[in-house]
C-alpha cells in the first residue's frame, strides 16, 4: 500500500463519533476533583448564588458543568452586551463556561450577577484561572466576584488519569490491558484533555489500519501528540 493510500485509509474512520459518558454515574471522583464535586452535588444549597470552578485545560470542568446545568436546568449565557445575559439570569440558573477565554462584557455580566441574586437564582462559571487574574476594570463588578465562592480543580494524578482512560476506552467499547494503559499514563501530559485526544487518535489510528491497539501504536500517537517519556 502507498503512503497516499494509506493515509487515505487511516481518515475513513474520522466519520464516526464517540460521545463520551458525562452522567453523575460516570464522573470518577479523585481527592483534587472532590471539593467542586461536593458543590455540585449540593445544589441549590450553595454558600453563594455565584460559583466558579477554576482548573487547567482538561481538568474535568466541562463535566461538572454539564452534570450542574442537566440537575438543575440552568440556561447557557455568554454575557456580551445587547445579549439579555441579565434577562435570562431573571428567570432561573445560568451557566457560563470558559469566561476568561470567551471574553465578556463587563457591565453585562455585572448585571447577570445581579439579577441572580435579587432573584434567587445561581449562576455557575468556569475558568482556567481564578477571578482574581481577570481583565476586570469595573469595580463593582470586581467586588461582586470577590463575593463568589471559588474552587480550584488540580491537575489529575496517574491512578485518575489511568481510570479515565479506561473509561474512555470503555466508551467507545474498547478494553486494553492494564500494562497498555500504565505505559500511556507514564509518558503523556497531565490532563485529561490529554487523555482524550490520545484515545481518540489510537481509536481511529487502530481503525484506519485494521489493527489493534498495541504499544508500537500508542508510542507512535504519544509521539504526534507531543509526548514523550524516558525508559520503558
Amino acid at each position: 500500500m502507498t503512503e497516499r493510500e494509506r493515509s487515505r485509509v487511516e481518515q475513513l474512520p474520522l466519520q464516526f463519533a464517540h460521545d463520551p459518558a458525562r452522567s453523575r454515574d460516570d464522573l470518577l471522583v479523585s481527592e483534587r476533583l472532590a471539593a467542586a464535586v461536593s458543590v455540585v452535588d449540593d445544589w441549590p444549597s450553595w454558600p453563594s448564588p455565584v460559583v466558579i470552578l477554576a482548573g487547567p485545560v482538561g481538568s474535568g470542568k466541562s463535566h461538572l458543568a454539564h452534570i450542574w446545568r442537566e440537575r438543575s436546568g440552568a440556561t447557557e449565557i455568554h454575557p456580551l452586551q445587547g445579549s439579555d445575559a441579565s434577562v435570562t439570569a431573571a428567570a432561573g440558573p445560568v451557566l457560563f463556561e470558559d469566561a476568561e477565554r470567551r471574553g465578556f462584557d463587563e457591565t453585562e455580566l455585572f448585571h447577570v450577577i445581579n439579577s441572580v441574586r435579587q432573584n434567587g437564582h445561581t449562576l455557575l462559571m468556569t475558568s482556567r484561572m481564578w477571578p482574581i487574574s481577570w481583565p476586570v476594570a469595573l469595580p463593582d463588578l470586581k467586588s461582586r466576584l470577590k463575593a463568589a465562592t471559588v474552587v480550584e480543580i488540580g491537575e489529575p494524578d496517574e491512578d485518575l488519569l489511568a481510570q479515565v482512560i479506561v473509561k474512555l476506552f470503555s466508551d467507545r467499547q474498547l478494553y486494553i490491558d492494564d500494562k497498555l494503559v500504565l505505559y500511556i499514563v507514564n509518558r503523556m501530559e497531565r490532563s485529561l484533555g490529554a487523555a482524550q485526544t490520545i484515545v481518540e487518535r489510537l481509536d481511529r489510528l487502530a481503525l484506519g489500519r485494521g489493527t489493534r491497539i498495541t504499544r508500537a501504536l500508542a508510542a507512535e500517537v504519544l509521539s504526534d501528540v507531543g509526548n514523550s517519556g524516558t525508559g520503558d
